[in-house]
């Protein structure tokens, strides 16, 4: 067997440089690249190794590992699962630094794979700066955190063991159904040590991604099951999208007349045009989903993980006659709700019960186009309404007016999110990708943002990570490219949450558009926490006051586009609708990225349309509107599903 002596850092970037995927016959190089933090426990071992080895994987440089990691899956999410980046990291607090990257990849089930550099596996000089020493176990190190967050997980002690373990790496990360985070942590001395590799580990491998079918007695209890039901609909959930089923759940909705919800992995799967789309469903969706969902006698779930979020805490299914059948990749996914499992790819799977379902049609007539209809209508309205609008204050249900008031006298501003979001869905171009991650904007854009383009529509909401929103832009537009703008929905706390790699898009001259919108406050958990009988708490952006030794002072206001202008971005302050309509042309003509901070008014997103959301309430206070907002819960919580 012919060998070449390679270290075990220069033999895993050819290692790398030579995976490929197959999907129905089209075959493309797996890995892009690799983010990289150089530090002591890396650059001398991988960084030597991608400086000197012969490669043609794109090495960026990160500025924080939590950032990079989230650009990673990003790129990886856009591209559906099948092209991704690689991310290295020093030990210690660098590579702690891309544990919640990690996690927030696997609950997402996007693969990302993570190269933590890692202390000495020889022990000698132990220890090493930035080593965490577990007095009762030496083997312990920090990139054990990584365990309950990585699909795979592995250290490489010994050169050799490299093989074994990217193997595995491999089937984890081109899996449809485990897919997520792989670590393979890297002892910063056996990187460097060598091995003679036998030649043909670092062969051009083709990891072809099978489409599965369920078993044929599955598929006939299935076709039964939907033809004994009169008003079943479906949940288009990220499987759909990631498996291409788009065209073919589009085709099996308008054959057999069944209606569908988006969760916010599968919108934009299918445009929002489409009869047979209702839109986001659950605790963050919208009256015409939830209304159908209501009274539906089947709910057909098709790569969807059945998040709280998108069944209302269990909740949402109120047909006594109703029941559950899933379609999906893993077995894990295909059980939940105690439906019957159809454990295979979701575009085959459907293919096959449309052959088999022969002439089946719902009992909908009307009530389809009634529901969009009617939804389009509250749209229009949500579109159009502002501050100053007779009744306002009325129809935010009294969330402390004053507030509103405040917040304009100091800034000037009295812009509505729901006005913003309307004018941005209005005047942006079509095929532009929108992304969005955390608190208020991900309940609006789901509900109320209307994707007019096939897969344009990038929230991550399996983790909800505040500071995705402008890394994962970055990634989204080295997928989608040059020609194609990249538009990052962000609140305030988020973007200052994390926005690390917002200099790197600068760096990389790849521009991408922060919408920044500051209501100088959490203000999603403000809502939570008010709408259920507590006052505020901790959540609005304010100074402190010392009279009190609480934080009550006033507003604290920022200045996000001088930051973001010190990075290098062309920057925008928007206070009217006339700036912000200027601000948005203007920007579709700069070259670098761009930032406009949209002061936006406190408690003008949307609110829940029969929607419900099991939240952790206080079963005794002191406070006799948190036990009423209790009891009220304890109402609601009669009508969930318990399993």
């Amino acid at each position: 067997m012919e060998r070449v002596k390679l270290t075990m850092a220069q033999a895993l970037v050819k290692f790398l440089d030579n995976q490929y995927i197959e999907v129905d016959g089209v075959e493309n190089k797996f890995i892009e690249g690799i983010f990289t933090i150089f530090g002591h426990g890396n650059v001398l071992g991988l960084g030597e190794a991608l400086k000197y080895t012969e490669h043609s994987l794109r090495v960026h440089q990160g500025r924080n590992e939590q950032g990079m990691g989230l650009t990673a899956m990003g790129f990886a999410k856009q591209n559906n699962r099948q092209k991704i980046y690689a991310c290295t990291s020093s030990v210690g607090p660098g590579a702690m630094n891309m544990v919640t990257a990690a996690a927030t990849a696997t609950a997402n089930r996007i693969p990302v794979l993570f190269l933590p550099g890692d202390t000495y596996a020889c022990r000698q000089p132990d220890p090493v700066l930035q080593q965490l020493e577990q007095f009762h176990d030496l083997s312990i190190t920090v990139n054990d955190a990584f365990k309950p967050v990585s699909k795979y997980w592995d250290k490489i002690y010994r050169p050799e063991q490299l093989m074994t373990a990217m193997i595995n790496a491999m089937r984890v990360l081109t899996s449809p159904r485990d897919t997520g985070a792989v670590t393979i942590a890297l002892p910063q001395d056996v990187q460097g040590e060598v091995y003679e590799y036998p030649v043909e580990f670092f062969k051009k491998r083709v990891h072809t991604i099978a489409r599965t079918l369920p078993a044929d007695t599955l598929i006939e209890k299935a076709v039964k099951l939907i033809k004994s039901k009169k008003n079943p609909m479906l949940v288009c959930g990220g499987g759909v999208r990631y498996s291409g089923a788009g065209e073919i759940f589009k085709k099996f909705c308008e054959k057999f007349n069944i209606p569908f919800g988006e969760t916010q992995a599968g919108k934009s799967t299918i445009t929002h045009d489409n009869d047979y789309n209702l839109g986001g469903m659950g605790t963050t969706g919208n009256l015409a989903a939830n209304l159908i969902a209501q009274k539906a006698d089947l709910i057909i779930g098709v790569g969807t993980r059945y998040t709280d979020f998108t069944t209302a805490s269990k909740w949402l299914f109120k047909n006594k006659e109703v029941e559950f059948l899933n379609i999906n990749i893993g077995e894990f996914d295909a059980e939940k709700m105690d439906g019957l499992a159809l454990i295979g790819d979701a575009k085959q799977t459907l293919e096959k019960l449309i052959e088999k379902l022969d002439s089946y049609k719902s009992n909908y007539k009307d009530e389809i186009k009634n529901a969009k209809n009617a939804w389009e209508k509250e749209l229009e309205r949500l579109y159009k309404t502002n501050y100053f609008e007779e009744g306002y204050e009325e129809e935010i249900k009294g969330h402390l007016p004053n507030v509103l008031k405040e917040f304009g006298e100091l800034t000037g501003s009295y812009l509505t999110q729901t006005r913003v979001i309307g004018l941005l869905n209005k005047k942006i171009d079509k095929d532009s990708v929108i992304v969005g991650a955390s608190g208020s904007l991900p309940g609006d854009l789901q509900r109320v943002w209307k994707s007019s383009v096939p897969e344009t529509y990038h929230v991550e909401y399996g983790f909800s990570c505040m500071g995705y929103e402008v890394n994962a832009a970055l990634g989204a537009k080295l997928a989608v490219g040059d020609k194609r703008e990249v538009y990052t929905m962000v609140g305030d706390g988020a973007y200052m949450m994390l926005h690390s790699e917002l200099p790197t898009s600068i760096q990389e001259k790849k521009k991408i558009n922060i919408i920044l919108f500051d209501n100088m406050a959490f203000g999603c958990i403000n809502n939570l926490q008010m709408g259920h009988g507590m006052e505020s708490f901790g959540t609005e952006m304010r100074y402190r006051d010392y009279s009190t030794d609480t934080m009550t002072g006033e507003l604290v206001k920022m200045d996000f586009a001088k930051n973001a202008a010190g990075y290098g971005c062309k920057t925008y302050t928007v206070k009217t609708e006339e700036e912000l309509l200027a601000a948005l042309e203007d920007s579709k003509k700069q070259e670098v990225s761009t930032l406009i901070d949209i002061k936006v008014l406190p408690k003008t997103m949307t609110d829940g349309y029969e929607a419900f959301w099991r939240v952790g309430n206080a079963q005794v206070s002191n406070r006799k509107e948190v036990e009423n907002a209790t009891r009220n819960l304890e109402k609601e919580l009669k009508k969930t599903r318990d399993y």
